[in-house]
């Protein structure tokens, strides 16, 4: 797959008796971002050690950049970058410090590794904050100073480890713009995240995985189809309106049952034909003079076919029973 910077095949990885990854393949596209996705020991962490040459798996093959991670893994550590959780970068150093320290680590010279930090300073927009002590830097300059220093050697891959993990809005918006521009100029990222509007609005492609095992594939959009198309969705003014609400809604939804949600006010449920639903329903509510404060198409939400998916769902409805 000459065209794929990341390919894993049927990858295994257990500690003792308990199986990180049962088998897992992934395939990431040069130049796009895959977001890696899966409930808390799902094995996202441990994909991401294999691939990065951190842990031998037990069974199975990848390869990062063209390089077998088991039998070449000096080869794969040149071509890829790494960005965890907790920020790298000395806080008593300044930006310009930290990015030329780095470089000096990764063997460039002196001119070398100065002209690359000027570079990055730049590229990450850090250049007014570049003679600054990182110990002043707010969450997103500093997850930014981060990305800069991971891409030291310009790597044909970066791992990104949950990137905005405690970050506020605008920090993140920093940081999703990096990446953006990252991918833009050519790298290859995987990207884990718990933030599924994160992964929805940076990935490509999605891969979702529980238990060491592959759930689904593909884009955002694609996998919010395969789990569930339109659904027509009203919100109401009363109590009293629930049930023509429900009697109209499950006319359009073709046999499905409708879901109230008596707390919300709102009734909803899956349709084919959206328009021709939407039209219908308004119309019922409109001759039985039900007061409506909402009322229109929806599509799934990541958040939601994640928790479907991984059969969250279900396991906290059981738990609520």
């Amino acid at each position: 797959m000459a065209d794929h910077s990341v390919v894993a095949e049927g990858l295994t990885k257990r500690y003792g008796g308990t199986t990180a990854l049962d088998g897992l393949d992934l395939a990431v596209a040069r130049g796009t971002v895959l977001g890696l996705l899966g409930p808390n020991g799902a094995g996202k962490t441990t994909a991401v050690r294999v691939l990065t040459t951190l842990v031998r798996p037990d069974g199975g093959r990848a390869e990062v950049g063209g390089y077998d991670v088991r039998r070449e893994p000096r080869l794969v550590r040149r071509r890829i970058g790494l960005t965890g959780q907790n920020p790298a970068v000395d806080e008593i150093l300044t930006a310009r410090q930290n990015l030329r320290m780095f470089g000096r680590l990764f063997h460039l010279d002196h001119a070398t590794a100065r002209a690359r930090a000027d570079e990055l300073l730049a590229r990450f927009g850090l250049t007014g904050a570049a003679d600054q002590q990182v110990k002043g830097f707010s969450g997103g300059m500093r997850r930014r100073l981060d990305l800069a220093a991971s891409m030291i050697l310009a790597p044909e891959v970066l791992f990104l480890d949950e990137p905005t993990t405690g970050l506020d809005p605008r920090g993140r918006s920093e940081v999703w713009d990096a990446v953006r521009q990252l991918a833009a100029t050519g790298t290859t990222v995987l990207l884990t995240t718990h933030y599924l509007d994160e992964a929805d609005r940076l990935s490509d492609q999605i891969a979702v995985i529980d238990k060491g095992r592959n759930v689904m594939a593909d884009t955002p959009a694609g996998i919010k189809r395969a789990v569930g198309g339109d659904r027509i969705e009203v919100v109401l003014d009363t109590p009293a309106d629930l049930p023509v609400a429900a009697q109209a809604v499950a006319r359009v939804a073709g046999g499905v049952p409708p879901e109230t949600d008596e707390a919300r006010l709102s009734v909803h449920a899956p349709v084919r034909d959206g328009v021709a639903a939407l039209t219908d329903v308004a119309r019922t509510l409109r001759e039985a003079g039900a007061g409506v404060v909402d009322l229109g198409l929806r599509r799934p939400t990541l958040d939601e076919v994640f928790l479907r998916l991984t059969g969250q769902r279900d396991a906290r409805k059981e738990t609520m029973a």
